[in-house]
């Protein structure tokens, strides 16, 4: 069957429903002499007469009765079904999945979305922890967070968290043991606990500035994380010294049971954006979430 027959298959069901053209025909938002001619086109077609036509009435054929029961109930549950997108169109539901790192997820993302979805039950949101750059059209994510300065071009960006920056950080203990720098260049004399990027498999280079100056130093140490969370944990311990978020350790920090150094030469770094494709048709449920998150004017 091709997709004309179809379409007029719909046009006899209209007649035959309404038993009138010309209620069918302000149905379908069609003229009667088309709607007509359409029915008459069908039927030869077929070579099956599906109406019986009167000056008074129109009623179907045996065959159009055998036609009508086997169309009506497969078009109800077309019906239903599209009604049923529109719905889903129109509620906030479904899921949104979105790739960020731990810190972001921790300091900016879970603070924000955590209120939010009691209101919203419906919606489900898978979050995936990965401190490398994911490519979110082909790995079928809705959306990713980076930092400002390493946006694609082609992305929606939404500002979702303010700058922030690194710090370097050492227990009490190691600083006993080993006199603090003073300069980042220093850094290669101590003992350091780095962070490997899960992505690429390379190793952060910690990046410094101090009055327009940028420099970044290769660290050696015992131990090697691939998130934050590991390094500080680490750091407390007396392992060396950690380059971490500053909001992550203010607690240690003001508590005595981490040391800052390097302060000088910490610099800030662009805050976080939720980036999504350009073209995408955005959910009820993603919407949502995009406000959220988003950063108040």
């Amino acid at each position: 069957m091709d997709r004309r027959d179809l379409n007029d298959m719909l046009w006899f069901l209209a007649v035959a429903e309404e038993r009138s053209f010309t209620r069918a025909a302000a149905r379908l938002g069609t003229s009667q002499p088309t709607l007509s001619q359409t029915i008459k086109n069908l039927e030869a077609r077929l070579g099956l007469r599906l109406l019986t036509r009167t000056t008074r009435s129109v009623a179907p054929t045996e065959a159009g009765e055998r036609l009508l029961r086997a169309l009506a109930p497969r078009i109800q549950d077309m019906e239903a079904d599209i009604d049923a997108l529109m719905a889903i169109r129109d509620k906030p539901s479904g899921t949104v999945r979105i790739t960020l790192s731990d810190h972001a997820l921790e300091s900016v993302v879970w603070p924000k979305l955590r209120p939010m979805l009691r209101d919203y039950p419906d919606i489900r949101v898978e979050l995936n922890s990965d401190n490398g750059f994911r490519n979110i059209v082909e790995e079928r994510f809705d959306a990713g967070v980076r930092l400002g300065e390493s946006l694609d071009q082609d992305m929606v960006a939404v500002r979702i968290g303010p700058d922030w920056r690194l710090v370097a950080v050492g227990s009490p203990d190691y600083f006993a043991r080993h006199p603090p720098p003073t300069h980042p260049g220093e850094l290669v004399d101590h003992i350091c606990i780095n962070q490997r990027h899960i992505r690429s498999g390379a190793l952060y280079v910690w990046e410094f500035a101090r009055d327009g100056r940028e420099l970044r130093v290769r660290v050696d140490g015992q131990l090697i994380f691939n998130t934050s969370y590991g390094q500080i944990e680490a750091a407390l311990s007396g392992y060396g010294i950690a380059y971490v978020p500053e909001n992550l350790v203010e607690g240690h920090l003001a508590a005595g049971r981490l040391i800052q150094v390097l302060d000088d030469w910490s610099p800030m770094f662009a805050g976080y954006y939720l980036y999504y494709p350009s073209r995408r048709q955005n959910s009820p449920a993603f919407s949502i979430i995009v406000e959220a998150l988003r950063v108040s004017a």
